[in-house]
């Protein structure tokens, strides 16, 4: 009994020294694991301050950043203001310096067109008005929509006081379309208010007028013919043989207008060139009931840089530009009754646009612009003076 009483004894003693070792190794293991959440608390807390005070950095940057950028844009702004003052500038100097389209720097050349023009136009020109309005300056621009392909024409019937609206998608094609007001062409999608009328033979170029209920415009073939084609009743009524020989494209810059057949207060004009004279512009006079030529001036407005033209009052403008696009400007001035040069006009420029202007017709009763840029179709108002009496 005694030897199992102590046995006893010893089994319980080595059970509770083997629970206390167990119960020490479990509190040190708690220990170690307390120590490392508290590790794993001050990281966490470091690491939260360093992401506030990195948004804070960031946040910093950004503004700085916005201020940057306003001021980057304020820079640009007056980067860009500069950049067209110089421009006009430049554009000035090259009209005072002899470099402009309408200065020929050859003399010889000078008195040989001096001496066309007298041969030509030996009879004074016959005004037909007394209209002596010249332009002073654009007045305003207003973009209307942008219907169609790059080249185009759009106009107003320039002779009546009809108010509906031509559209010429194009350099080639035999259909135009009409709208009945600007505001249906404006307001329209595409051409969904408008009516198509197909012509009996393809146009070309962009040189068409409408004029007293008629279209007038150029046929292209082996020979280069006006066509007069009565709206009312849908017909051609007249047509003519344009006679000038070895015909070139009357625009440097618009290479698909031979022909730009414009109207003013005096009635149906023709600008075109020829290879007898191709450095320069030329204008006719034509009758608008049986397309005759009247009277035929070769003026000192040069072909090189030219984009379009129109007449007013009798007097030729022509807008030149450069290949690549920059601001256009009225830049040479040809007046059939020698009321205005190129010197007494003023240099007009043009707000800025899109591309080129593919033709500019010119309303009397409105003193408007109609113009196609890039497939847009732009008004320009103008404001008006009257010409100095020589």
């Amino acid at each position: 009994m005694r030897t199992l009483r102590l046995l006893l004894l010893i089994t319980v003693g080595l059970a509770s020294a083997q629970q206390q070792a167990l119960m020490d190794y479990l509190e040190r293991r708690l220990l170690a694991i307390e120590d490392r959440i508290s590790q794993w608390h001050e990281q966490t807390i470091r690491y939260a301050s360093d992401l506030r005070e990195l948004k804070q950095q960031m946040m910093s940057q950004l503004e700085n950043l916005d201020k940057n950028k306003d001021g980057l844009r304020t820079d640009l702004d007056n980067i860009g203001t500069r950049v067209d003052r110089v421009e006009r500038e430049m554009d000035y100097l090259e009209t005072q310096n002899g470099a402009q389209p309408c200065v020929d720097v050859d003399d010889k050349l000078v008195e040989q067109q001096v001496t066309v023009i007298k041969e030509k136009n030996k009879a004074k020109y016959a005004k037909l008005t007394d209209c002596r309005d010249m332009i002073s300056s654009i007045k305003a621009m207003k973009i209307l929509k942008r219907l169609g392909g790059a080249k185009g024409m759009w106009t107003k019937d320039m002779g009546s006081g009809s108010g509906k609206i031509y559209i010429f998608n194009d350099v080639d094609g035999d259909t135009f379309f009409e709208f009945a007001s600007v505001r249906d062409f404006s307001t329209s999608q595409g051409t969904e208010r408008a009516t198509a009328t197909k012509l009996p033979s393809a146009w070309h170029g962009t040189g068409h007028a409408v004029y007293n209920g008629h279209v007038y415009y150029i046929k292209q073939g082996e020979e280069m013919r006006v066509m007069k084609y009565d709206l009312r009743n849908g017909s051609v009524v007249d047509s003519s043989v344009f006679p000038v020989k070895d015909q070139i494209s009357v625009y440097g810059l618009s290479s698909d207008t031979y022909v730009d057949l414009a109207v003013d207060e005096e009635g149906l004009w023709a600008i075109f060139a020829s290879r007898e004279n191709e450095r320069h512009i030329s204008l006719a006079k034509m009758d608008t009931d049986t397309l005759a030529i009247e009277q035929i001036w070769d003026t000192p407005c040069q072909r090189e840089n030219a984009e379009a033209a129109f007449v007013i009052c009798g007097t030729v403008y022509v807008v030149y530009n450069t290949k690549l696009p920059s601001r256009s400007r009225v830049q040479c001035v040809f007046d059939v009754s020698d009321m205005v040069t190129s010197d007494d006009a003023p240099l007009v420029y043009f707000p800025k646009r899109y591309g080129s202007h593919s033709s500019l017709k010119y309303s009397p009763m409105e003193q408007l612009i109609y113009a196609w840029d890039d497939g847009y179709q732009i008004l320009y108002k103008l404001l008006m003076k009257k010409k100095l009496e020589v």
